[in-house]
């Protein structure tokens, strides 16, 4: 695993609890409402070439419907804590073996125009894990060398407007999936904590 990664990240025992490091962009469009807990997994995969598994949304859910997500959602009352969040719901959402995981850290938390606070679990997930899509929620399970998203050139920033206001966004553009939103904003604080961007 790559040492410039791993100094990168909150440690297991910290883990992030401030308001996400977007928070005033969204206190800006959004008001300062509770946002709802939530948390995703980075699960990079062991191997000669660390890869980050992604998913494809299926197309008939209520909210971010066709995007490219990490495995993730909301917490419930029974988890413990974000990294318990990240691991049902990776199992709930790809079939990803828990026992398969090694929890790395976290990155900062991140708000969304959605509502939710996300706290973003990184991991190392065994080489030989078998990921399944679970067809309720996610249309694809694919996979991204990380050397790609280290690469300057694959981040793409352009300029959007919501409710009458210009945001700046990133996205990346891997084997036909455009990767933007939560999940590019998210991969950038990664590279921003990384010295990368």
């Amino acid at each position: 695993m790559n040492d410039e990664l791993l100094r990168a990240l909150l440690p297991l025992s910290e883990p992030p609890t401030s308001p996400g490091w977007n928070h005033a962009d969204m206190s800006d469009l959004l008001g300062t409402p509770q946002r709802r807990q939530a948390a995703v997994l980075l699960a990079l995969r062991d191997g000669d070439d660390s890869r980050l598994v992604l998913t494809v949304r299926t197309d008939h859910l209520a909210s971010h419907a066709g995007q490219v997500a990490f495995p993730g959602g909301g917490m419930d009352p029974g988890d413990a804590d974000a990294l318990a969040t990240a691991l049902r719901e990776s199992e709930e959402e790809i079939g990803l073996d828990p026992s398969l995981v090694a929890p790395l850290g976290y990155l900062d938390n991140f708000e969304t125009i959605s509502g939710y606070r996300i706290t973003p679990v990184v991991a190392r997930i065994a080489e030989d894990a078998r990921l399944m899509a679970a067809p309720g929620e996610v249309a694809e399970v694919f996979e991204v060398p990380l050397a790609f998203f280290l690469d300057p050139a694959n981040l793409r920033r352009y300029t959007m407007e919501f409710r009458g206001r210009r945001r700046e966004m990133v996205e990346f553009v891997h084997g036909g999936h455009r990767i933007w939103g939560a999940t590019a904003a998210i991969l950038l604080n990664l590279l921003k904590r990384m010295g990368r961007a």
